[in-house]
């Protein structure tokens, strides 16, 4: 694309120009003033440096597009032409900016005066950019970001958005975040890291675009500000690898661009980015945007911590329904809200007490009454569930136990006598040296959840009843049932009978001593 000569190249070269020169002047008072100054001001020098070099790189580019010399085939494109302007031009504006303020800091009215004629030129330049080549304007005319007709204040700052507040605002505290810049152009980020770290923003930097997935895989940030043409891995290609990768594709992000293209935009919007800003950008709109975003990541990290607690709490209430209830009644509950009451034939039932409790309690701390009592009934429970048992529930130091009960089973009785044994065995090896009394016996129980508050699956009827009686009247470390249990078993089982004893309620019944069973 060739431009119209002369005056268009007239009209680029002034406002370059006045760039040039005024930075030339600021870096040589800078530098002779350098033993005078305090360190806030030599700091300036480099900064000033970056602009001037900026400067020349543009003047370079505007020499080119007036070359005669230059066939037509390779010049450069417009769009080229918007990507050579806007990356010097957004260096300088930035850099500009960042000095004004911290010229206004240091009180030096004069230089926030040049450092301001600087700033106007450079955007005086990109809007004759933008009305030549194509394109569209400057989010914000130059004339209205800074009129080089009127003074420039010491207290001079950004234009206040609606929603950001001021940097020293304790409000501010609740936009700040952890933002990682990934721009392969070491100046723009760097002035970039510098305007966020004055807003209070903790900052990283990623030169390219596979730098800057290494360090969203290894480390949390809030916001991602993403330039698109990169080497080794552009900005498209970045958006992709977070559109596809949990949990950083819940990581915003505002692509920054020296390109205005409307497809580019399209193509980073339908990527997942949240924002699109080109480059040099309005530093107002860009704090606005990124409080927004900010705000956003906050409240969606908010949603994602409430309902993760959300389900803590219902996976720990689940876990203590099953602790609570059988695994299979809690699931009904879950299902349906109630649990039906059902009547179960051929249920084993196991009773289990400790002998001479209430004299070992009388004798004890009750840390230590409950730390042995609490070692026993873990053993019962093991034992319990290794023969396909449930356990019921304990009342004091008794324990209770069915076999068939929520899984038919044809060996109910051998069950509860299996781990009944198994379970004087175990009594006896724990440090107290345990004795138990067993009580089993077989029949129809009726089962169901009793209670509104505390929750307990339970079983009643006569061979509950019967099971608790036959316990009472064993001996110390002996398993009982009474002769109609004992007719079930008596061809699996050694034993031997105790004669006729009262059963309260039961009258009298034969008992016999289950001495091992026959596998």
């Amino acid at each position: 694309m060739k431009p119209n000569p002369p005056s268009l190249k007239h009209e680029l070269r002034t406002p370059l120009n006045h760039i040039i020169g005024f930075c030339e002047m600021l870096i040589e008072e800078a530098q002779d003033q350098a033993q005078d100054e305090s360190p806030g001001r030599r700091l300036r020098v480099p900064d000033l440096e970056r602009i001037h070099e900026a400067g020349r790189r543009l003047l370079g580019v505007i020499n080119t597009l007036f070359d005669d010399s230059i066939p037509e085939a390779e010049r450069l494109e417009e769009s080229h032409i918007h990507h050579e302007v806007r990356t010097p031009l957004n260096q300088i504006i930035g850099y500009t900016e960042l000095l004004q303020e911290e010229a206004a800091d240091l009180n030096d009215q004069a230089c926030v005066n040049d450092l301001a004629k600087i700033h106007t030129a450079a955007l005086r330049l990109l809007d004759l950019v933008f009305a030549n080549f194509g394109g569209q304007g400057f989010p914000g005319d130059a004339a209205e970001r800074l009129d080089p007709h009127q003074p420039v204040s010491l207290l001079h700052r950004e234009p206040e958005i609606p929603g950001v507040p001021e940097t020293d605002d304790p409000a501010r505290a609740n936009h700040l975040g952890s933002i990682l810049i990934a721009d392969d152009d070491s100046a723009n980020r760097e002035m970039l890291a510098r305007r966020l770290r004055r807003l209070g923003h903790t900052v990283s930097m990623a030169e390219n675009g596979r730098q800057a997935v290494e360090m969203i895989r290894s480390q949390s940030f809030d916001l991602l500000l993403l330039d698109i043409v990169m080497p080794e891995m552009d900005g498209y290609e970045v958006l992709k690898y977070l559109q596809a990768n949990r949990p950083a594709s819940h990581l915003p992000v505002i692509v920054l661009s020296a390109s205005d293209d409307s497809k580019k935009v399209a193509r980073s919007i339908k990527l997942g980015a949240q924002d699109y800003l080109p480059k040099p950008f309005d530093p107002a709109l860009l704090q606005a945007r990124i409080g927004s975003c900010l705000e956003k990541k906050r409240l969606r990290d908010r949603e994602a911590a409430y309902l993760k607690t959300i389900q803590y709490e219902r996976d720990r209430s689940e876990d203590l329904l099953r602790v609570i209830l059988p695994a299979d009644i809690a699931a009904e509950l879950k299902a349906k809200g109630e649990v039906r009451p059902r009547r179960v034939e051929n249920v084993g039932v196991l009773f289990a007490d400790v002998a001479g409790f209430t004299h070992y309690c009388d004798s004890r701390d009750p840390e230590t009454v409950h730390c042995d009592l609490q070692s026993l009934v873990k053993e019962l429970e093991i034992l319990t569930a290794a023969h396909g048992m449930e356990k019921i529930k304990t009342i004091g130091d008794a324990f209770l136990a069915a076999a068939g009960l929520l899984r038919s089973s044809h060996e109910s009785t051998l069950d509860c006598v299996r781990c009944g044994l198994a379970m004087i065995r175990a009594a006896r090896s724990l440090p107290c040296e345990w004795e138990l009394r067993i009580g089993v016996h077989c029949g129809p129980v009726v089962a169901g959840i009793v209670g509104r508050q505390k929750y307990q699956y339970d079983i009643w009827g006569d061979t509950v009843n019967t099971a608790s009686r036959v316990q009472g009247e064993a001996p110390v470390g002996g398993l009982c049932v009474n002769f109609q249990t004992w007719c079930l078993i008596e061809h699996h089982c050694a034993g031997r009978s105790l004669g006729h004893r009262e059963l309260k309620g039961k009258g009298a019944q034969e008992l016999f001593q289950i001495e091992s069973v026959r596998d």
